[in-house]
């Protein structure tokens, strides 16, 4: 019988990858969400991809009972954790809603899962733990140290976690996957990046200005210490990422690490620039996009580069596709959602 894994935030953009990553390495997902920032579709395609039914349960991670009520009817081995509020704006404005959504949902999560038996537990963490620290690339061995809520609510998580599997007794082992700029989607283009709220990554606000959905694409900064003067990011297709959550998952069910808790970076260690992500959607596109400069942005680098030496060697991973396939298939999932007209759900 296939492991069950519980996939908090199963329905969103890179849950929603990992759920088809773990069908396809042979494991059976069971997903929770609570639809806050997921369309109510996204689990019928799911189906239509992977050729099964999906468990799903309408829940959010901070009701406790509701956990345990889930977990007592389906005894789950592992759990991928990406339930979490994610903007880092909205942290500021609005800490108080994601310290209790991020940080109290998360300590109800664990807390439940362990009282269930425990298990490997993969936590989705970000880059943003680091703050403005001045290195490239960035390496695990750096402090952590956020400059916003967002951030502080990710590295909060993480110490929660490692705190928890450290304790006497304990029955979980836990791993911090530090994502840092994901992106494109699916090839089948039937799931990809699509939030209810406004985003605020360079991918899908440049896919909005190519729909008409958007007038121009805003490039903040430009007089970077950079090559062309834009900032730096290193960007991870989401095929990838999903792909080095199950091989985390994996490692730890198979009790690959000497010490319960570890944290890894997730990403290429290429640089590409706002200039060069935009030129690579012209290419595809055929056209250009209408931009407009405007000044840099408080918190944010020139550069943000991924040391991923640790992933490689630690879970055999390595992120497999570049720029070019973030693009193309990010607009062909545009494509996709356009004559479905997803973008017009309310649900």
């Amino acid at each position: 019988m296939a492991d069950k894994i519980l996939v908090t935030g199963g329905l969103g953009y890179i849950g929603s990858h990992c759920v088809v990553a773990l069908c396809e390495a042979g494991f059976e997902p069971v997903i929770v969400d609570n639809h806050s920032n997921a369309r109510a579709s996204v689990l019928e395609r799911l189906e239509r991809l992977t050729g099964r039914s999906m468990t799903c349960y309408d829940l959010d991670i901070r009701n406790r009972a509701g956990l345990e009520t889930l977990l007592q009817r389906e005894p789950c081995s592992g759990l991928i954790h990406l339930a979490a509020f994610k903007a880092v704006g909205e942290s500021v404005a609005r800490p108080l809603v994601y310290y209790d959504n991020n940080v109290g949902g998360s300590v109800s999560l664990f807390d439940a899962f362990e009282a269930a038996g425990g298990g490997a537990i993969v936590f989705s963490s970000s880059a943003t733990v680091y703050g403005e620290v001045n290195a490239e690339p960035l390496h695990e061995a750096l402090p952590v140290q956020p400059n916003n809520p967002y951030g502080q609510t990710k590295a909060m998580m993480e110490q929660v976690l490692a705190d928890m599997v450290r304790a006497p007794g304990a029955r979980s082992q836990g791993l911090a996957l530090r994502y840092f700029n994901p992106a494109g989607a699916h090839d089948s283009a039937l799931i990809g990046e699509d939030p209810k709220d406004q985003p605020n990554n360079l991918f899908p606000i440049i896919v909005q200005v190519a729909v008409g959905q958007r007038e121009s694409l805003t490039i903040f900064g430009e007089d970077y210490d950079t090559p062309d003067g834009t900032g730096v990011r290193d960007y991870i297709h989401v095929v990838d990422l999903a792909q080095a959550h199950v091989k985390a998952l994996q490692a730890l069910l198979g009790g690959g690490f000497e010490v319960p808790f570890t944290a890894l970076n997730l990403g290429t260690g290429t640089p590409y620039s706002v200039r060069e992500v935009v030129s690579a959607f012209e290419a595809e596109l055929g056209r250009s996009l209408l931009q407009t400069l405007g000044p840099r942005r408080p918190g944010d680098v020139a550069t943000l580069l991924a040391d991923p030496r640790a992933a490689a060697e630690q879970l055999g991973w390595t992120a497999e596709r570049g720029l070019e396939a973030m693009v193309t298939d990010a607009w062909r999932w545009a494509g996709a959602a356009r004559q479905w007209g997803l973008w017009d759900e309310d649900d």
